[in-house]
């Protein structure tokens, strides 16, 4: 009986409690990573991950905690641990280095340091600084004036990086796609200003976690709420008004941030243009987020962003049969992401999401002399669920693996005449893909100064029935259709995307680099000009339009200054794409029931070099 009440006593005297920090920067609430955390008495301490948490188990006792990370102030917390905590650290900003490049969340030397190229790391201390469109701070206009990044043109929906298309870019809200990024056929971005904390941009060597696109990946990121007290700020601008709340719900537990935008240019365009008394544009965007701390060890976020654009223009484009009076676009986006985070005490992570996206454009036409509206309506929704596990606890040696399966549903087109009774009324038939990927990256630092990055991404994509398929005999005639049933696979591809990045450092702050990435693409946008007005239609990949695949190289030179906190790189890239869509002359792809005989598929390359001093 003694030895079990001894037992007893010396668990309890070794009980252990976890002692979780969520650090992020107090004004842009943005998580930051590789913060110094030093504990007394015992010694002990580490520091932050990517997201921003550091998380350790200790004995029951009273702590003294230093938070140190440079450009920041040093905050001290003296802890009471009797159960396990998570404590908010939000660091201010020392006000003499406020305009420095310092002041990135990011480590100084990453540009010598990491095996990562033709990476953009951009905190919204960065985007701020870039001059404004008619007072809007804009993320993409920002992004633009960065090496290999380039407006598609004075009126477009989107950027091209690197040589490529529109939708070789995956452009990622908070996790979730974005497949119309612009409002006014370009002239802003659709993202709600206030509430970003930065974005990331990579070219070269993509982690093996994104897929999808071959270009880029352009990750946009919401602040995550941390916040103890109510905070309220907007503007009134000559295009659009804007207002963002932050505040606690819940007390430690629950936290939220909500900001929206609106904007009317109806009355703008007669007194700037009389020609366009009739034109009329409206637009509204806001973006929701709520932060839940569930105990020391687990956080779930909810993100929600909706889209609305609409503009009415004198005729300009009509379809056979339809006297209308005007061309109306509508577009509407609706994304939903949810994510839980689980950190365990070692210093490994446990990630998973749930991603929805819904975007719908549509194409109106008002009937002359009638209240009558024809209506071309299309559709693609995004679903996606994905679980991943970090380890991070040694710096020499870090790897992340997971998995991600993604449903691509596309509607290419239907005429609803309405009431008329000039046209017959045309459906065109969905679309179904599955995509299911497993992935892995190391990330190894065998030498002092030599690091590896290597990843592997393995991808099967699978086009799935009910889907009608037209048949060709072998001089390419049309000879019928085959119908396939539901969930019947009708086409399928599987393809692996390794990825390779080499870092070797010549002296303390110079450092050459190689990387290698090849990556597939399943669905594409078909079009022909530089706007992707709602005739426009997705498309995923069949057994006549075969996937996108691109290798990329690329060797850069990387230089740091740290006396003047600047930084340099010269990236040379070589880019070999194959399938790239291009269209016969003529072709007309609007409610097309088949559209394959209008593509042909070719191979492409893009090479260059981009000079960069930050």
């Amino acid at each position: 009986m003694g030895l079990f009440l001894l037992g007893i006593h010396a668990w309890s005297f070794a009980q252990e409690y976890s002692l979780t920090l969520n650090i992020s920067d107090q004004e842009t609430e943005e998580p930051l990573n590789g913060v110094t955390v030093l504990i007394t008495p015992c010694n002990c301490g580490g520091i932050s991950n990517a997201s921003g948490i550091f998380s350790k188990r200790l004995p029951k006792g009273k702590y003294q905690l230093r938070v140190e990370y440079l450009g920041y102030g040093t905050q001290i917390l003296d802890v009471e641990l009797n159960k396990s905590e998570n404590f908010v650290v939000a660091m201010p900003v020392e006000e003499e280095q406020l305009s420095e490049v310092v002041l990135l969340a990011q480590k100084q030397n990453q540009n010598v340091e990491s095996p990562q190229m033709g990476v953009l790391e951009l905190n919204v201390r960065d985007l701020i600084k870039v001059p404004t469109a008619l007072g809007e701070f804009d993320v993409l206009k920002s992004i633009t004036l960065m090496a290999g990044v380039n407006s598609s043109g004075d009126i477009s929906n989107g950027v091209s990086i690197r040589g490529g298309s529109l939708d070789q870019n995956l452009l990622l809200y908070d996790g979730a796609p974005v497949f119309n990024p612009t409002h006014l056929f370009g002239l802003f971005s659709v993202f709600t200003p206030d509430v970003i904390s930065g974005v990331d941009i990579y070219r070269a060597n993509i982690p093996a976690k994104y897929g999808g696109r071959i270009a880029s990946v352009l990750e946009i990121k919401v602040k995550n709420p941390y916040t103890d007290s109510f905070k309220l700020e907007g503007g009134i601008g000559l295009i659009s008004s804007r207002l963002t709340l932050t505040a606690p719900i819940i007390k430690d537990k629950l936290m939220l941030i909500a900001g929206g935008r609106s904007g009317f240019s109806d009355i703008l365009f007669p007194l700037l243009i009389p020609r366009l008394k009739n034109t009329k544009a409206n637009f509204i965007d806001s973006t929701v987020k709520l932060l839940y701390l569930l105990n020391a060890n687990n956080q779930i976020t909810y993100t929600n962003f909706l889209s609305n654009d609409f503009y009415q223009l004198d005729l300009i484009s009509s379809i056979e049969n339809i006297v209308a009076e005007s061309n109306q676009y509508d577009f509407k986006t609706r994304n939903h992401s949810l994510k839980w985070l689980h950190t365990f005490t070692n210093e490994t992570n446990l990630t998973g999401r749930l991603v929805h996206s819904n975007y719908k454009p549509q194409n109106l036409f008002p009937e002359i002399d009638s209240d009558n509206i024809i209506k071309f309506t299309s559709q693609i929704q995004y679903s996606s669920a994905q679980l991943e596990y970090t380890d991070s606890k040694k710096e020499a040696l870090s790897y992340y693996a997971g998995f991600e399966m993604k449903r691509y549903q596309i509607r290419p087109g239907s005429l609803d005449p309405g009431t008329g009774t000039t046209i017959n009324p045309v459906q065109l038939n969905k679309e179904t893909g599955f995509e299911s990927s497993a992935y892995a990256n190391l990330d190894w630092k065998p030498l002092p100064d030599l690091t590896f990055s290597t990843g592997l991404r393995l991808t099967q994509f699978a086009l799935i029935g009910p889907f009608d398929e037209a048949q060709y005999d072998a001089d390419g005639l049309y000879e019928g259709v085959k119908s396939f049933g539901n969930q019947e696979t009708v086409s399928s591809y599987f393809n692996p995307e390794p990825r390779l990045g080499l870092n070797y450092k010549l002296r303390e702050n110079t450092s050459v680099k190689m990387s290698y990435a090849r990556i597939f693409q399943y669905i594409q946008n078909i079009y022909n000009t530089n706007t992707p007005l709602p005739t426009s239609r997705w498309k995923v990949s069949d057994r006549y339009i075969t996937p996108q695949k691109n290798n990329t190289y690329g060797v850069g030179l990387y230089q740091d200054f740290p006396n003047s906190n600047l930084e340099f790189s010269a990236e040379s890239y070589y880019r070999k794409t194959e399938n790239n869509l291009t269209y016969r002359p003529g072709a007309n792809f609007f409610l097309a029931e088949f559209i394959e005989k209008e593509i042909t598929q070719a191979e492409g390359k893009s090479y260059g070099v981009e000079l960069s001093l930050r």
